[in-house]
This record gives structure tokens, sequence and C-alpha cells, in this order.
């Protein structure tokens, strides 16, 4: 009976299940529930947290299938950005990975014992480490990135070229604001789980 029931109220709400229904469905049990309550950020922050959810899961899947995981994946593509002669200091790694020194030797001797990257001493700085990618860090790079930028330009090609554009710059503003209120201009690293 209980479930004839559950299948009539889907029947009666043909969104039932779709993410937007659950939204809907948030925001007005909790002004039901708590007349007054503000409930005007959840139709932005719950869908944000559930394409976090999707697109890091998703993200996951095609490095697992690179054979490679998130955190690699972050050392290599910075390395590779650097350009020529694709080298950093472990410090700079650091910086522009937004993660800590320690987060970054165990990052670096990783992917050293895979063979994906080379330490050596800096010249003239005596505690200052390079990081260099290798030849087969440079190739695996080449190859996921692309198989990761050409994923997820698949999951938002439902928007135009424009609504791309919009959707990028308010998530921009959305961003910069929202660091500014927290007084906190870290990112984590994107997929992670």
């Amino acid at each position: 009976m209980a479930r004839e029931s559950e299948a009539k109220d889907d029947r009666a709400h043909p969104a039932a299940g779709s993410s937007s229904y659950l939204v809907e469905e948030i925001a007005a049990a909790w002004e039901r529930e708590r007349p007054g309550t503000p409930v005007s950020s959840i139709g932005i922050v719950t869908p944000i947290w559930q394409l976090a959810k999707l697109l890091g899961d998703d993200r996951r899947r095609v490095l697992a299938r690179a054979g490679m995981d998130p955190a690699t994946l972050d050392l290599l593509s910075v390395l590779r950005r650097s350009g020529e002669p694709y080298t950093l200091t472990t410090r700079e790694l650091g910086l522009r990975s937004l993660i800590t020194a320690g987060a970054v030797s165990q990052r670096v001797a990783r992917a050293e014992r895979e063979g994906l990257v080379a330490r050596r001493p800096g010249e003239g700085r005596p505690r200052t480490v390079l990081v260099e990618l290798t030849p087969a860090g440079h190739e695996l790079v080449e190859s996921t990135v692309d198989q990761v930028l050409r994923r997820e330009a698949e999951l938002i090609d439902g928007l135009t070229p424009g609504q791309q554009e919009q959707l990028a710059g308010l998530l921009r503003i959305l961003l910069q604001d929202t660091q500014r209120k927290l007084g906190d201009d870290r990112i984590g690293q994107v997929g992670e789980g």
C-alpha cells in the first residue's frame, strides 16, 4: 500500500527525482517548517554542491581509466603549464597548487617513484629543490589532460557558448565575493573526494 502511494506521488510530480524538484522541495520544506527562514540560497548552493559531486566523481573515473589520480594530475599539470623547461621549485609548486609543503613532498615522491618527475638541488640555494617533468610525465599529462578537458566540455555542451561565458562570469563573481566574505582565497584540489 505504501509503495502504491509512493508511485502515485511520483506520477503526481513528474519531476520527482530531478535535481530541480529536490531543490524546490527542500526550500518548500524549510519555508513550511520554519516560516521566515531565508531559503533563496538553496536554489544556487544546492545545485553547485550537486554539480561539484557529479563533476568530481566523473573526473575521478576518467583519471582512473587513464591510470592517474587527481593529485598527480594536479602536480603534472602545474609543471606542464609552467612552460619549458617544465621545472619549478617545491615552493612554487605549493603556491601554484595551493597545498602545503608536506603535500607537495608526498606528491613529488610518489610521481618520482613512477618516473613522472625528477628532483634535483637548486643552484646557488642550498635548500631549494627543483622538480622537473620527465618525458614519461610529459606524455602522460598530455594525453590525460586531453581526456579530462574533452569530457568536461561534453558535460557542459548543453549550454550555448554564450551561456557558458555568462555562467563562468557569474561563478567568478560569486567565488570572489565568497572568498572575500570568508577571508579565504585558498582553493582546494578540484575533484578530490
